[in-house]
């Protein structure tokens, strides 16, 4: 074997040391710059924030999304933002979990927003249906499991007279984006406890309060 071979080899195998000991936590939303903050949007939103408390960079673009490597804690993670818009999440999930060689049950965290909370609550679940949003559900499909950790954040109920779309591409107002902005700071210490303590603690800690 020459010394490119040699070279190639060690890298690669630290590399597989690495693999399967990271989390990799996604949020969920639309790439564009119109959709920045609208409900729809909180997963990105909780993503930017573990960004920067954590001083992650989402500086690689490949897999459908951005992503980038860093740490929280004693913990390695991914930091993921799906760049397919929100119905074909599971096109960039799928692979950077497979290019990481995570196990989803134990590895992956996803934040969505959740319509049938009111606004400013979490729901946290090992698993579970898409319940109707259709960025778990292309996850789920394209996985081929349910079985991950999800952190969902409450927008509110759409009101009668509104169409459903145009609820979630609208932006807070008022009291509201004063609640959307101390719960999506809530998410990110409920990811951690997920990374730290398992998800039926982060549970307990989490749901339902405001």
């Amino acid at each position: 074997m020459g010394i490119l071979g040699l070279i190639r080899r060690f890298f690669e195998g630290n590399r597989k040391e690495e693999d399967g000991n990271m989390f990799i936590i996604v949020g969920l939303g639309n790439p564009e710059k119109k959709y920045f903050k609208t409900r729809h949007n909180v997963g990105f939103t909780v993503i930017d924030h573990l960004s920067d408390k954590y001083g992650i960079g989402l500086t690689e673009t490949r897999f459908k999304a951005a992503f980038g490597k860093g740490r929280i804690g004693d913990h390695k993670v991914v930091l993921v933002k799906p760049l397919t818009y929100m119905n074909l999440s599971g096109e960039a999930v799928a692979p950077i979990c497979n290019y990481f060689k995570v196990d989803p049950k134990e590895k992956l965290i996803v934040i969505s927003d959740d319509v049938e909370l009111d606004v400013g609550r979490l729901r946290i679940r090992p698993k579970g249906s898409s319940g109707g949003h259709n960025g778990l559900k292309n996850i789920i499909a394209l996985l081929g499991s349910d079985e991950f950790s999800r952190v969902r954040v409450g927008v509110g109920k759409k009101p009668g007279q509104w169409d459903m779309v145009d609820w979630v591409l609208g932006h807070f107002e008022g009291e509201d984006e004063k609640l959307i902005e101390e719960s999506t700071k809530r998410a990110c210490d409920a990811v951690v406890e997920i990374m730290e303590n398992g998800t039926e603690s982060a549970m307990n800690r989490f749901n339902g309060n405001k």
